[in-house]
């Protein structure tokens, strides 16, 4: 009786590994040249891969841009990083977590993020998976705020919550107080972690964090 294999074929793991090899110089090149100014050929040349190998493994450029997004996102395990958040029996405590994996997500991607955000310019297809990954960002923030609503600063409704937090972790504020500014990361965490505490739960909640951080 033929024993049955488990895991990948070896055909499958060299698809893979094609794949990957395709996405590292896709992410390179959109880094170095922009999403518009980058062509499949000069994808291909650095990949050293044949074109029709990459239009087999993806199909367009926007395939590899989404690859690339997925991939990222998945080696950073957001989802479950946002659980624990969530799920810290202590509001503040939660929210810097939370600050802790913006930062996280911001230095390991914010390369793809700013590709992204010119992608989506010229790009439907890219403007179109853009949408729902931030349907999808903004549900998970929402079921953070509801599972602190006990504890929102009076007169701060979840809406609310969820519209400071998603106008806090914009890319642009990250962009413009590290990349721009010269601001540390550490410095970037803090910064957003205060204001989650002080915008979602109050002056109270946020002078003891301040007061901790103030000779840091």
């Amino acid at each position: 009786m033929a024993v049955k294999r488990e895991g990948p074929s070896h055909r499958q793991r060299q698809a893979l590994a094609t794949k990957e090899q395709i996405a590292a110089a896709g992410r390179k090149l959109f880094a170095e040249r922009g999403y518009v100014a980058t062509a499949i050929t000069a994808i291909a040349e650095e990949a050293d891969i044949p074109v029709p190998t990459i239009y087999s493994a993806f199909g367009n450029k926007a395939a590899i841009l989404k690859g690339i997004t997925r991939q990222a996102i998945a080696q950073l395990d957001v989802s479950r990083q946002h659980e624990q958040a969530r799920e810290d029996t202590d509001p503040v405590r939660g929210l810097r977590r939370a600050a802790g994996l913006q930062r996280e997500q911001f230095e390991a991607m914010y390369d793809v993020i700013a590709v992204t955000l010119e992608a989506v310019r010229t790009d439907a297809e890219i403007a179109e998976d853009l949408s729902r990954i931030m349907a999808s960002r903004e549900r998970a923030f929402r079921r953070h705020i509801e599972a602190i609503a006990e504890h929102l600063a009076p007169g701060t409704t979840v809406d609310d919550g969820v519209d400071v937090y998603l106008t806090l972790v914009l890319p642009e504020i990250y962009r413009s107080l590290v990349l721009e500014r010269g601001w540390s990361p550490d410095r970037y965490e803090a910064w957003l972690a205060d204001n989650f505490v002080h915008q979602l739960l109050g002056a109270a909640q946020a002078a003891p964090a301040a007061a901790g951080t103030e000779n840091s």
